[in-house]
């Protein structure tokens, strides 16, 4: 099963989580960085580690799995992960007044995985009110998450016809944007000024709709030509970003501008706003 990274929020900090065999392992380091706030959190885990072993002669590695999280650079690397269960051990061998209330947020978050194990509709409706929070429209969160659900089912294509590695996954993504933008979604990022934010989450209505064309063309020929192999995935990709591209370029020829821009939907609805 192919893990599914997000950041959670315990009181105004992030904590890196990833879905990973239907329920979420969270960093420790990150973790240990809240409990603690040490000037060096790696450090600090690997010191404890060692103070446990000593005193308890227990690993406290042994909690923990080594799964990908994309780190400050962009760049995702193996980290130290631990289950909701793994967390708790953890945290009895780490003197924090926020102990308490620490393990009371992670119960509740792993709580309502299982509630969205049990019904996935409860996922797509934190979603949307999440948006809703920041100031999205409601036109704009309806494109969002049909989006989503064709991303799912895109990298679900992948993964079933020989698409292992996230780094396939990138490369993948990559031909479509080229073919369908003209530049990869790194260069897109630093078109609109982004660093790690996500770069669809402040695409405006044309960018997303083109985003979803390509990608959904993608998939159909995919299953058109029962595709497998990275190779011929990343010819499949190329092709539905290159009918999503002429799509665009038509579109751009008659609008007489480029859909391809700078501005950061989000920002632009927030400054809209203001100056009502």
């Amino acid at each position: 099963m192919k893990p599914d990274a997000k950041i959670a929020i315990f009181k105004g900090r992030k904590i890196r989580k990833v879905l990973y065999q239907n329920e979420w392992w969270f960093s420790v380091i990150d973790v240990v960085d809240v409990l603690t706030d040490s000037a060096n959190s790696r450090d600090y885990w690997y010191k404890m580690k060692v103070r446990v072993k000593n005193e308890d002669g227990v690993e406290l590695s042994t909690f923990c799995r080594q799964l990908k999280l994309e780190s400050s650079d962009g760049k995702k690397y193996s980290t130290d992960c631990a289950n909701t269960e793994g967390i708790f051990r953890l945290i009895q061998s780490i003197p924090s007044p926020k102990a308490e209330p620490f393990k009371l947020w992670l119960a509740k978050v792993g709580y309502e995985r299982i509630q969205e194990i049990e019904d996935p509709e409860l996922s797509t409706k934190r979603t949307r009110a999440l948006y809703k929070a920041k100031g999205y429209s409601d036109s704009w969160i309806e494109k969002r998450m049909r989006g989503i659900a064709i991303r799912e089912e895109l990298t679900d294509e992948w993964q079933n016809r020989g698409a292992r590695e996230e780094r396939d996954y990138e490369i993948l993504t990559s031909e479509i944007s080229k073919a369908t933008f003209g530049v990869t979604p790194s260069e897109y990022k630093k078109l609109k000024g982004l660093e790690r934010e996500n770069l669809r989450d402040h695409m405006d209505d044309f960018e997303l709709i083109f985003t979803m064309l390509g990608e959904r063309s993608t998939t159909e020929i995919h299953r058109n030509e029962d595709s497998s192999g990275v190779d011929k995935l990343k010819s499949d990709a190329k092709a539905g970003g290159v009918i999503a591209g002429d799509a665009r370029k038509a579109l751009e020829k008659r609008l007489g501008r480029s859909v391809v821009t700078k501005k950061n939907f989000l920002k632009n609805s927030e400054d809209k706003k203001r100056l009502k």
